[in-house]
């Protein structure tokens, strides 16, 4: 399930190289080495392009795709596409097969490259649990969200509609899921896994926490694939409501489509004030935070997690400037002890998940800690710690010990990989698109 390269050519290798050269001399050997190793790692092994004009992409050392992955995947591919024809074409093709697959089922994370069946059979997705096309079933906002981003992203920076052929009919569907699960309680949508770990599954009969109306959309899980402790996961609404703009602006600008546009818009202005009313929070402090997760109930968790979109990354998705006050004071927070899922210890200091063991640090948070600094040289040392705790291996896993780097997660994690990269092209001043705030 990996691109052989023998048939098609997914970029133009020229392009590639002259980046390369560029980091090279901006930031030395070590950096452009990495670079080129993470960037065509991702290029020769993750990608499977097919005859319909879709491409499939693999998270690395799982053969499927999650929806969210295959756009961050291609994050740092986006600062290219304007100069890199093949490389668009490759880009587009895999935004075409994230809304076919959105189409198949907009509650599913990942997906089979074919009806194979492989993956998780949960109690879910009806009699017969989910259709063979998926992977795994566990709704996340982020998983729709994502794909809206990258078909806005792509149009943005090169012009290009070919690949918006269906952005209508998937951009319906995902506003009328978000509308469902801002009602929760009467939505269709259960999950339940046996001889699991908690995090696996839902509670009630696979409805998950109670919730009371918000304004915000419910998630089952968090983009960790972890369970919510809440049901109202605030960075993914902050994230759901910027990619409504972006789909209002397809909408009205590409597809004509008047109505859609409105939908979309409406939908945002009662997420964001969701957020507003329920998603911002006093911390012991004093100041005003945001929450990572709420229930509506009074029930808050203040907590940040590796996996975007997270609340360390509210900037780098365009939900706010990176020196808005209450993202600042939110950051402090995350930053530190008060957040949970923080850890500190002689080779690293950042933000991990439960998603892996404890006192393990993720790669990708120290990243995005970078990406939304404000100092360059804040960005500059994360950037070196990163390639620092490697273990030796020239890749960039999903997490590792803080006092140990050689104990670590993932052989092959091609998320991590990109976002090592999108921290270097920023360094090096190659990181040419930007996300404003919405």
């Amino acid at each position: 399930m990996t691109n052989t390269g023998a048939t098609t050519a997914l970029y133009d290798a020229a392009v590639l190289a002259d980046v390369v050269a560029t980091v090279r001399e901006r930031l030395g050997q070590d950096v452009a080495d990495a670079v080129e190793r993470c960037m065509s790692d991702t290029l020769a092994r993750t990608i499977t392009p097919h005859a319909d004009g879709t491409a499939f992409v693999i998270t690395g050392d799982i053969p499927a795709m999650w929806l969210r992955d295959s756009t961050t995947q291609l994050a740092p591919f986006l600062h290219l596409a304007g100069s890199d024809p093949l490389l668009a074409d490759t880009l587009a093709a895999v935004s075409r097969r994230q809304q076919a697959s959105i189409l198949r089922d907009p509650y599913a994370n990942a997906f089979n490259d074919g009806p194979t069946g492989a993956g998780h059979r949960d109690r879910t997705g009806g009699p017969d649990g989910p259709s063979p096309w998926v992977w795994e079933r566990k709704y996340e906002i982020d998983s729709l969200a994502y794909p809206l981003q990258l078909a806005y992203d792509l149009w943005r920076t090169t012009g290009r509609t070919d690949h918006l052929d269906r952005i209508g009919e998937v951009g319906s569907s995902i506003v009328g899921l978000w509308r469902a699960e801002q009602h929760h309680e009467t939505s269709p949508y259960t999950f339940e896994r046996t001889d699991c770990p908690p995090s696996d599954t839902l509670v009630r009969d696979g409805r998950g926490p109670e919730v009371a109306f918000t304004g915000m959309t419910w998630a089952g899980f968090r983009p960790s694939d972890d369970a919510c402790r809440y049901g109202y996961n605030v960075p993914g609404n902050a994230f759901a409501a910027v990619t409504l703009g972006y789909l209002a602006e397809l909408a009205g600008q590409v597809l004509q489509d008047d109505d859609l546009a409105a939908r979309a818009l409406a939908l945002r202005e009662e997420i964001v004030a969701g957020i507003a009313a329920h998603g911002t929070v006093t911390a012991p402090t004093g100041e005003r935070v945001y929450a990572y997760e709420v229930d509506g109930r009074g029930g808050v968790l203040l907590a940040d997690d590796a996996n975007t979109p997270s609340l360390l990354a509210l900037p780098l998705f365009g939900w706010c400037a990176p020196d808005d006050p209450l993202y600042t004071a939110t950051r402090a927070l995350v930053l530190s002890p008060a957040n949970p899922y923080w850890y500190t210890g002689s080779a690293a200091s950042g933000i991990g998940s439960p998603h892996t063991p404890p006192d393990h640090v993720w790669p990708i948070a120290l990243a995005v800690q970078g990406l939304t600094a404000t100092d360059p040289a804040e960005r500059e040392t994360l950037l070196r710690q990163i390639l620092a705790t490697d273990a030796g291996t020239g890749a960039v896993h999903e997490s590792f010990h803080v006092d140990d780097p050689g104990t670590y997660t993932r052989e092959w994690f091609s998320w991590a990989n990109s976002m090592l990269c999108e921290l270097a092209l920023e360094v090096a001043g190659l990181r040419t698109y930007r996300r404003a705030e919405r």
